[in-house]
């Protein structure tokens, strides 16, 4: 680390940190890395995070190619991801991290529109979620937070849309018809619950179970889909015709 307490500058558009940092009460803080070619969007996003006591900017990178290798190296929590970068923009370095690491992190795509169709591919590909870079500072932390979590989707409403706007063509009565048949009702009824953008004590409120069982069955939804988080469930979902628009 520099000694302002940045990451090092690496002198060739990265920066990377040592990756020892603890948050509130000696509990590990989440590690953050962010991946953007506009130097005052990094500025304004490490001085907002870098300000909660339980997170800590580890490194930087201005382009996607830069962005992969050191995420590998310093294997952060979560990565903000701009969808549009220089050599590999965000869709191509997301689908790289996620298959190049055993443990990846979570990927929030960070974009200037929302039906952005770069941003729905960035989803599929893996991204977990995304966040609009005029976001307000309360609102990219409890992003963070929750994509961190993993027990509810991020921007259920605008998740949806891209879905509904961009899964019609791939969708197919027959995978439909074969998804079904691979969840049971119980979890048919999560993953329904799951596209709503519930959480897992919201669920289990719902469905009159408790949480434990309501985890159980999201883990057995991940797991029959092939899929890593909800936010591919939900894209899934949509794609098979699971759930249809509007």
């Amino acid at each position: 680390m520099a000694a302002d307490g940045h990451p090092a500058d690496r002198g060739d558009g990265t920066v990377s940190g040592d990756g020892t940092v603890s948050g509130r009460e000696g509990a590990a803080a989440l590690r953050v890395f962010l991946a953007d070619d506009e130097r005052m969007v990094r500025t304004a996003l490490r001085a907002i995070l870098g300000a909660e006591a339980d997170m800590e900017v580890v490194g930087e990178a201005t382009t996607g190619a830069r962005a992969v290798p050191l995420i590998r190296e310093l294997r952060p929590d979560i990565v903000l991801m701009d969808v549009r970068m220089p050599e590999i923009d965000g869709i191509r370095a997301t689908e790289q991290v996620l298959a190049g690491m055993p443990e990846p992190p979570r990927i929030i795509v960070v974009t200037t529109f929302e039906n952005d169709a770069y941003v729905y591919e960035a989803l599929r590909a893996g991204a977990s979620g995304f966040l609009l870079k005029r976001c307000g500072a309360e609102e990219l932390v409890q992003a963070v937070r929750m994509v961190a979590r993993s027990d509810s989707l991020l921007f259920p409403a605008a998740v949806r849309a891209l879905a509904a706007r961009h899964a019609g063509e791939r969708a197919a009565g027959e995978a439909a018809r074969a998804l079904g048949a691979r969840l049971s009702e119980r979890e048919r009824a999560v993953l329904r619950q799951m596209t709503a953008g519930l959480t897992n004590a919201e669920i289990a409120d719902r469905l009159g179970v408790g949480p434990a069982t309501v985890k159980t069955h999201v883990a057995g939804v991940l797991a029959k889909l092939g899929v890593r988080d909800r936010t591919q469930a939900v894209i899934a979902a949509y794609e098979c015709g699971f759930v249809r628009p509007g």
